[in-house]
């Protein structure tokens, strides 16, 4: 188990450092090559950080392993929305202001909720191919809908002063490879723990695994809101939650469309995000504003989900 669990550790180390590279790469690439801010700050950095739940997904649904890759999205999604932007507000107490954030908010319920139905019983490859087709209408919305003022200054302050061709794309192939053996390492070491300490799949993935590949989403965070970024915040995790839900949950019944009797991830687990998927969306439309108390409920919303998904 001691093997298992350094494993772990390095596994997610390794995920959380590369995976931020590569997202800080390909977002300043982006801005490099003039792209507009709303595909930077929602589909790039938001759909960047989910690369390591797509990578972990799809290689414990390949290798046979369904519980683990729906546990990841489903407590990917959890955690996206509760503990990591808990933590984002009580960092900053977020202002939306950008029109285009509150109107991606519905997209990611949306995507949630159609994932919700889709994952019942396990996810096969038709239901699979109509998860991506979704994503696909996804981002023709959220571009066709454009960007505005607010996050377009974001976007220029995380890509940073004048970021050169060659050294982003060195950073983002780096990143990438080191996401994938990254990736392989915690799965690896997931299952093992699982084995041995005589827990369900299930839970491992919604719980270590999805802290493990959520890392990204909580460095953006953390970064954004020191920086005064709140619109970045909630494009990048309403952007990964639906990233989450449509291409991973889509590329998990491509690859390994399997049946799946897991109750407390089906029902419970994927329920529960999306009330929380609701209560943000509330949040975001009536005061405009989230702020610490609000950050604080939403932590102890985490702490109350996840016994119940213990099997």
């Amino acid at each position: 188990m001691a093997v298992a669990i350094v494993g772990l550790g390095v596994g997610v180390a390794l995920l959380a450092w590369a995976s931020d590279q590569f997202v800080i790469g390909a977002a300043r690439i982006a801005v490099i090559r003039r792209v507009a801010p709303i595909v930077v700050g929602v589909v790039i950095v938001g759909f960047g950080t989910s690369s390591p739940e797509l990578l972990v997904s799809a290689s414990a649904a390949a290798s046979g392993q369904p519980e683990i890759a729906v546990g990841n999205i489903v407590g990917s999604n959890l955690v996206n929305l509760s503990l990591i932007l808990g933590i984002g507000v009580l960092i900053l107490p977020i202002r939306v202001a950008s029109k285009t954030i509150r109107r991606e908010a519905p997209l990611a319920v949306a995507g949630m909720v159609l994932f919700l139905i889709v994952v019942q019983g396990g996810i096969t490859l038709i239901e699979g191919v109509v998860l991506l087709a979704a994503m696909v209408g996804a981002l023709a919305v959220v571009i066709r809908r454009g960007g505005d003022g607010d996050l377009a200054s974001e976007v220029a302050d995380f890509a940073g002063p004048e970021p050169t061709l060659g050294m982003e794309v060195a950073r983002t192939i780096v990143g990438l490879i080191g996401t994938l053996a990254g990736a392989q390492l915690l799965l690896w070491a997931a299952v093992d723990l699982a084995d041995r300490a005589g827990l369900s799949k299930g839970f491992i993935g919604a719980t270590v695994v999805a802290i493990g590949t959520s890392l990204p989403e909580l460095v953006t965070v953390i970064q954004s809101a020191r920086r005064g970024e709140g619109d970045l915040i909630l494009g990048n995790l309403l952007g990964s939650n639906l990233f989450n839900a449509l291409a991973v949950g889509g590329v998990v019944g491509l690859v390994g469309g399997a049946t799946l009797d897991a109750p407390r991830l089906t029902g419970v687990a994927a329920v529960s995000a999306v009330a929380l998927g609701v209560i943000v969306w509330g949040m975001m439309t009536t005061g405009r504003r989230i702020r610490r108390l609000e950050g604080a409920v939403l932590v102890v919303i985490y702490l109350l989900v996840i016994p119940l998904l213990v099997t």
